[in-house]
């Protein structure tokens, strides 16, 4: 019997040769993601274990629903700081009902995914800007490097928090009474996490550096000079976490933030992987395992989740053929919570920042930067607001603007005049070309940018506008027609509508003016 169509889509047609690839990619993998996923937890200000359950059900959800074969789910240093910053809307709350509140977010993440399912939103949320992802994950990057910077170099920190700039110059106020010992640590863990990522990229580095902390705290009394070490990690399986209803709207925009980024990044991951000859990626596909596994994480205390490019990365180059390899991963997780959570106890702060730190340098790539300033101007400046909101006024208020922005690019480009004038031999004609369909929008702009091409050549009496490429009439389009024939009329020429398809002249005989101007030679078949 074959599991239902909606089960394990990536396992369809499986094959046992890819077994062995798929278990050592999971195990691979695993080594990456579960202390890369601690590591994000604590940019949101959640214990270290909450890390720890994304890598259960919420991975499990995707690896059993999802349709990308190489895409590794847990979350995303992106989620983490949105996190953060819905978390920081909710004044004089105790750490117990944050986090009740973080869960109860992350449920409200998984309800808006698949509401956004429902309505068929995936291909219009795709439509953000790329300038404004740009921009979210400068913003983000930073964000992260500041809010670290005090874990790594073993600083005290100023218990209000504060934004990018604050923290920074927090750091700096308290570069004095930085931890030697955790300073050497810390850095030490940054370096070999780079000259591992750069020239030795199959072994796991973030294993590494946890395995080094936890035996450097074990074999000595290092913690006695300063360093920090995480708080112990419960063993066993996460709790039922109910969600909190006095917290739902508080945290509703933050949760409709988060299921934006959540949706772009797996997309964006999935399609970055997905190998030649495999299905294309279905949105709708993906808004629903990365909703259901936020639903079931809202409910067993754990992060929204999101695919990730740097695990995903680990996955694909270590042979993954299927989701069976996030379920192995899902697996070793498991082995994790249940046995070997003690070991953890001895694990240094300084390892978890450095390990943020390496994982978000990807994210501060200036050459995106580059690239818009010599290509397109606006987009360099969405980049560059979104960017600097996100640094002063928080990451949700920094998305927000995007999305807005993003908006406004898509007016400014649909808005461009649909006219252009075609090359030809003739001395009595200037044939001009209608490019696409016209709306509000831009029937007006088309209109003024025709009239200007005829001004410019009074000396063909003649204007032909060839419409071939429209596809549905539009009242803006029938009044851009009849203003436009007036004005030509006016110039003692004449204007010939060609090239309009059967289909498009039956809907404009509908109109009395239109039939009468063809009448007088208005359309030429």
């Amino acid at each position: 019997m074959h599991p239902p169509s909606w089960l394990l889509p990536t396992m369809r047609g499986y094959r046992a040769s890819w077994a062995r690839s798929d278990v050592l990619a999971g195990l691979a993998t695993g080594t990456v993601v579960i202390p890369q996923a601690m590591a994000y937890a604590t940019i949101a200000g959640l214990p270290v274990e909450v890390g720890l359950y994304t890598c259960l059900l919420p991975m499990a959800a995707y690896g059993l629903l999802g349709g990308s074969r190489a895409l590794s789910v847990s979350t995303t240093s992106t989620i983490a700081v949105l996190v953060a910053s819905t978390l920081a809307t909710l004044s004089d709350r105790s750490d117990a009902e944050l986090l009740g509140a973080a869960f109860t977010l992350t449920l409200l993440v998984g309800a808006c995914l698949l509401l956004m399912r429902l309505a068929r939103l995936g291909s219009i949320v795709e439509s953000i800007s790329p300038a404004t992802m740009t921009g979210i994950r400068i913003g983000v990057g930073l964000t992260v490097l500041a809010s670290q910077l005090p874990a790594l170099l073993g600083l005290p920190t100023d218990p209000e928090g504060g934004g990018f700039f604050a923290q920074v110059a927090d750091v700096v106020r308290h570069l004095p009474d930085l931890s030697g010992v955790t300073a050497v640590v810390g850095i030490g863990a940054v370096a070999v996490l780079f000259v591992l990522r750069r020239w030795a990229p199959a072994i796991p580095g973030p294993l590494v550096v946890v395995v080094a902390g936890i035996v450097l705290v074990a074999a000595t009394a290092v913690e006695d000079r300063g360093l920090a070490l995480i708080d112990p990690v419960p063993t066993g399986l996460p709790s039922l976490s109910l969600p909190v209803g006095g917290d739902v709207l508080a945290l509703l925009p933050g949760a409709v933030a988060i299921a934006l980024m959540s949706f772009l990044e797996t997309v964006l991951v999935a399609r970055t992987n997905r190998r030649r000859g495999e299905p294309v990626i279905d949105v709708d596909r993906e808004l629903v395992a990365t909703g259901i596994g936020a639903l079931a994480g809202g409910l067993t205390q754990s992060l929204p989740p999101a695919g990730g490019f740097s695990q995903s990365a680990v996955n694909l180059r270590s042979g993954a053929r299927t989701q069976l390899s996030g379920l192995v991963t899902v697996g070793l997780a498991l082995l994790v919570a249940l046995f070997l959570a003690p070991l953890l106890a001895d694990l240094p702060r300084a390892i978890l920042a450095a390990m943020v730190l390496v994982a978000v340098a990807g994210l501060l790539d200036p050459r995106d930067l580059f690239m818009y300033a010599h290509v397109d101007r606006y987009e360099l400046g969405v980049a560059l607001i979104v960017a600097a909101l996100g640094l002063t006024g928080g990451m949700l208020l920094g998305v927000a603007v995007g999305v807005g922005l993003t908006l406004v690019l898509v007016i400014r480009a649909v808005n461009l005049p649909r006219v252009n004038a075609l090359e030809t031999t003739s001395d009595a004609v200037l044939p001009l070309l209608v490019t696409g369909n016209l709306y509000t929008g831009n029937a007006q702009a088309t209109h003024d940018a025709a009239l200007v091409l005829i001004m410019d050549d009074p000396t063909r009496p003649t204007v032909t506008l060839d419409v071939s490429r429209v596809t549905y009439v539009t009242v803006p389009l029938l009044d851009m027609l009849r203003t436009l024939r007036d004005d030509v009329d006016s110039e003692g020429r004449r204007l010939v509508l060609v090239g309009a398809s059967p289909k498009i002249l039956s809907v404009m005989r509908r109109v009395p003016w239109f039939v009468a101007a063809e009448r007088d030679g208005f359309v030429r078949s």
